[in-house]
């Protein structure tokens, strides 16, 4: 299984970013996927999540802004970001079925 998240980058406070995350040796659509991120000394947290359903659920420190959809003739989740601010910066990582796990990406939101 290989899970190859992109879209990340350097952005200003109140601007937007769409990340995207590609998987591929597994049947997606089978699967509950999530977007999580750590920021430096903090602990991984979930960000959104989708379920094969298609039903989302958000946290709440996102709730509002992002948005989470899945293409599953693509195999791929995207997470759209808008009104970004600084403490959303973190390497945002995605999740299939809980055990598949990708790099991450970097997203920085400047102030």
């Amino acid at each position: 299984v290989q899970l190859q998240a992109s879209g990340g980058g350097l952005v200003q406070a109140g601007g937007s970013l769409r990340l995207s995350c590609k998987a591929s040796g597994v049947n997606f659509r089978l699967y509950n996927i999530g977007w999580y991120r750590q920021a430096p000394g903090k602990q991984r947290e979930m960000v959104a999540t989708i379920s094969e359903g298609h039903n989302t659920n958000y946290a709440d420190f996102v709730k509002g802004r992002f948005t989470i959809s899945r293409d599953n003739i693509r195999r791929t989740t995207y997470l759209q970001m808008n009104a970004l601010q600084s403490e959303d910066t973190a390497v945002y990582y995605c999740n299939v079925g809980a055990a598949h796990w990708g790099r991450g990406t970097q997203v920085t939101v400047s102030s």
